[in-house]
C-alpha cells in the first residue's frame, strides 16, 4: 500500500517530531537532575553512615576501657573487702599465747609494728635498706646505734602483754663477788 504524504502532513510530522525530541530532552534533563540528587543523597547518606560507624567504634573502645576499669575496680574492692574481713576476724580473735609481733626501730625509736618479720624487712626495703640485706641478731650495742633494727615480741598471756623474744644475756659486773 502506498500512502501519499502531503506537505502539510510532513510539516505536522516534523513539528511533532521536534516536540517529541524537545520533550525527550526535558525528560532526560529531569532524569539527569533526579539522578544527580539521588547520587548526592547517596554520598551524603554514605558519609553519615561512615561517620556514625567511626563514632560507634570510638564509643565501643571507650565502653570497653570503662568496663576494664570497672572490672579492675570491682576486683580491687573485692580484695579490700576480703582483707577487711580477715582483719576483723583477726581483731576479734585477740592475741594468742606465743604470738609474735615485730617492732621496727629506726635509730632506737619505734617506727612500725608488724605481724611478721618478713613484713618488717619488706618495709625497710621501702625506706632505702637493700632488698638483699642479710639480717643478723643484734649485739649488745644500744638500739639507737642501728639505722633499722627489728625486735621480736611474744605475747605473754599471764601478763596480758608482750615481752621481748630475745633478752640480752646478762653480763657479769666487774668486781662483784
Amino acid at each position: 500500500m502506498i500512502r501519499i504524504v502531503t506537505a502539510a502532513r510532513l510539516l505536522r510530522m516534523s513539528a511533532e517530531t521536534e516536540q517529541a525530541r524537545t520533550r525527550a530532552r526535558e525528560v532526560q534533563g529531569q532524569a539527569a537532575a533526579a539522578w544527580s540528587r539521588h547520587v548526592r543523597e547517596l554520598y551524603a547518606v554514605t558519609d553519615r553512615a561512615e561517620r556514625a560507624e567511626t563514632v560507634t567504634s570510638e564509643l565501643d573502645e571507650i565502653v570497653a576501657r570503662a568496663m576494664e576499669e570497672l572490672s579492675a575496680a570491682q576486683q580491687e574492692l573485692l580484695l579490700k573487702d576480703i582483707e577487711i574481713r580477715r582483719l576483723r576476724e583477726e581483731l576479734q580473735a585477740g592475741p594468742v599465747e606465743g604470738q609474735t609481733l615485730t617492732v621496727l626501730l629506726h635509730y632506737g625509736e619505734p617506727h612500725t609494728i608488724y605481724a611478721s618479720r618478713e613484713d618488717a624487712f619488706a618495709d625497710t626495703a621501702a625506706h632505702g635498706m637493700p632488698a638483699d640485706h642479710v639480717w643478723q641478731r643484734c649485739d649488745e650495742r644500744p638500739a639507737a646505734a642501728f639505722t633499722w633494727r627489728c625486735e621480736a615480741f611474744i605475747y605473754n598471756a599471764p601478763s596480758n602483754g608482750f615481752r621481748r623474744a630475745h633478752t640480752p644475756e646478762p653480763r657479769p659486773v666487774e668486781g662483784a663477788a
